[in-house]
């Protein structure tokens, strides 16, 4: 397009696309770091437990004592107000160590959990069952998450928008770059007059992807690979396209455990009320689904990361296409270490786990320290992004708003068209003087 004096014009940075074989990534993990013990990942599941039912144990005692006979309050709303804060902490503390047992299960399904596929499927169906989580569905779509990460085509989730698909006008070379570097005034209002949003309505969009994402992608297909049908693309339809006929009986064990899991719902109110249930269970059961949207969005989500059509993508570019990112970090050290504890490192070490899935938590923190030595000795330095937490789900939320209909290496536009990253190339004809990048 014509340079002009009234055009905005952003100073991009390039991204080298990576050329690293499987090879290349796997060599540089020590080998003792894919050892999995079922008895030492059963441990993380004792430890999760005790630390929830510690949580229950120390919020009923609490909640006992929070009455006009033990505690003298200036005002009686206070004492129904203190009982509302103490369970609202045991839903958020809960729900983030009941985070860490979903990811145990997670290693289930890629079988690092155990040496054993049938205790993996085990353990995995009865600990996601009992979060609400269809096991094989989910275990056989986050497969192939992991085969075609951030693969326009391929991928099962977190697939980006287009510019069609957000319903703008087909791009105009003459007023705005394709790879977003460069748009007239007139594409930015038009841009925004369509996609902005207002402090308040980021907010709302972002909260209710947290809370309603999860499930919406189950049933819905929400965020997922969008040349599947609407209507019959969901996780609970064994015909669903994303299944094989190998799979049937395997979704049929999913339904099976979704409906145990509903079955004790039911008796749990039956016998203890709606409101002990609610409190007790579905509160942190929200907060596990929150933070389930919340990690896997920002791992996969920034205006840093590329995504790939067919002919640019390989495994390596995939895995590597994605951020480590310390949970709750933007609150200060402590909350980051206790949300890296308490979720076992699922956050800070997804690049390691996308390129060796079958390594256990317990040892992905030195294996990703290895593979990160590697990648940035080799010049690939972007891997880690900003601390996780709502701060941060709020700026990716309104910085990615689509990607464009051409081009085989895409970044994320903002809602006035432009882009942080444009890709380069290694130049395989480079001279001996050092290494060259070219645009394509």
């Amino acid at each position: 397009m014509t340079p002009d004096a009234a055009d905005t014009v952003v100073e991009q940075e390039p991204f080298v696309v990576p050329d690293f074989t499987v090879k290349d990534l796997l060599s540089a993990i020590p080998a003792h770091c894919h050892k999995r013990s079922a008895l030492r990942s059963s441990l993380y599941i004792v430890e999760d437990l005790i630390v929830i039912a510690a949580f229950y144990t120390l919020v009923t005692k609490a909640d006992a004592f929070v009455n006009a006979e033990t505690i003298t309050l200036p005002y009686p709303a206070l004492y129904p107000l203190a009982r509302f804060s103490i369970w609202a902490l045991y839903g958020f503390w809960t729900g983030l160590f009941a985070t860490g047992l979903w990811v145990i299960a997670h290693e289930c399904g890629h079988q690092a959990f155990s040496e054993s596929k049938a205790v993996n499927t085990a353990v995995g169906w009865v600990l996601h069952s009992g979060l609400g989580v269809p096991y094989q569905a989910w275990r056989i779509t986050h497969g192939k998450h992991h085969a075609s990460t951030g693969h326009m085509t391929q991928d099962q989730v977190f697939v980006p928008p287009t510019r069609s698909d957000v319903g703008l006008k087909p791009i105009d070379c003459a007023k705005e770059d394709l790879l977003g570097s460069r748009v007239t005034e007139e594409v930015k209002r038009e841009m925004w007059e369509a996609l902005g949003d207002s402090p308040i309505g980021a907010m709302l969009g972002a909260g209710s992807y947290l809370l309603g994402g999860w499930w919406m992608h189950l049933i819905k297909n929400a965020s997922g690979q969008k040349r599947y049908p609407k209507g019959t693309t969901n996780h609970f339809n064994p015909n669903a396209p994303m299944f094989g006929p190998q799979h049937y009986n395997q979704i049929i064990w999913s339904n099976i455990g979704i409906g145990l899991w509903l079955v004790a719902l039911g008796f749990s109110i039956r016998n203890w009320g709606l409101l002990n249930v609610f409190r007790v269970y579905f509160v942190p059961y929200l907060w596990v689904n929150h933070w389930l949207v919340l990690i896997t969005f920002l791992q996969h989500t920034d205006p840093l990361l590329p995504h790939y059509r067919a002919p640019e993508f390989t495994f390596p570019r995939g895995a590597l296409a994605t951020l480590d990112r310390n949970l709750l970090g933007d609150l200060g050290s402590v909350m980051g270490w206790i949300g890296a504890h308490a979720t076992h490192g699922i956050s800070e070490t997804h690049i390691l786990h996308h390129v060796a899935s079958k390594i256990p938590h317990y040892n992905a923190w030195e294996a990703s320290a290895a593979l990160k030595k590697k990648l940035r000795a080799n010049g690939h330095t972007r891997l880690d992004g900003r601390p996780g937490g709502w701060s941060e789900m709020y700026r990716v939320y309104k910085e990615c708003k689509f990607v464009e209909d051409e081009g085989d290496v895409i970044f994320y536009k903002n809602a006035y068209g432009l882009a942080q990253m444009r890709p380069v190339f290694n130049d395989t004809t480079a001279s001996d003087s050092g290494i060259e990048i070219v645009d394509k």
